[in-house]
């Protein structure tokens, strides 16, 4: 059993969320404001957090910008916003996911699961450090440095780019890299997988003036040790 907590202004939302949430076996607990929502985040024990963007209080992107600094539980942002970079600024910003109002609630409750899924498939994942020229990757602290630096990403940017130095010289391609990072049910924009390279590229290669990620034009990507 997964404890969730709910933070939703529209109190038919929550609670319809709630039930089904609770009738898949879940402890579910609400909030319907962002400073309410963010007291409970931090003070209590949670498997996964749904929070809303448009939130009286404190908007969605603060709250998430605050629980960040203290924990990594799983977010999953929900908003009416469509739009392709509000998407990526919430997931850039260290949500694991986004969904769009409407939404079917068999895909809340899909991305719900990877989303829990891949949390406990981190935490137990063995030890290990990857070094690939001036980057390391340390899985345990989930923490990357470059030239001894350590260089802030998103969960995904993170998975993102520990998949690839786990596949060095082997090209890795989009669908792969969507599984991988995304889940198998991930129902979403097709090139966010390019959008986190940019992100990537722009915090490492760019930063620190190496080619650490190559693009194959057709296929995918890879980091190649040379």
């Amino acid at each position: 059993m997964s404890k969730i907590l709910i933070i939703e202004d529209e109190a038919k939302i929550a609670r319809f969320v709630e039930l089904e949430l609770k009738h898949e076996g879940n402890e579910v607990e609400k909030a319907l404001d962002g400073r309410t929502g963010l007291d409970m985040a931090l003070q209590g024990n949670y498997d996964l957090i749904l929070l809303d963007v448009m939130l009286p209080g404190l908007n969605g992107m603060e709250v998430l910008r605050r629980i960040r600094i203290e924990k990594d539980v799983p977010v999953i942002m929900l908003t009416a916003r469509d739009a392709v970079m509000d998407k990526v600024s919430g997931l850039d910003a260290g949500a694991d996911d986004y969904i769009t109002k409407p939404f079917a609630i068999e895909e809340l409750l899909a991305r719900i699961r990877v989303a829990l899924k891949k949390r406990t498939g981190v935490n137990q994942v063995h030890s290990d450090l990857l070094e690939i020229g001036d980057v390391k990757l340390d899985v345990d602290r989930h923490e990357v440095l470059v030239r001894g630096e350590e260089v802030e990403l998103t969960n995904r940017e993170f998975e993102l780019l520990h998949t690839l130095m786990c596949n060095k010289n082997i090209v890795c391609d989009r669908e792969k890299l969507m599984n991988e990072v995304c889940g198998y049910d991930y129902i979403g924009e097709t090139n966010i997988i390019d959008v986190y390279v940019r992100y990537i590229r722009t915090k490492i290669d760019d930063h620190y003036g190496i080619k650490l990620i190559r693009t194959v034009r057709g296929v995918g990507y890879v980091i190649k040790d040379d």
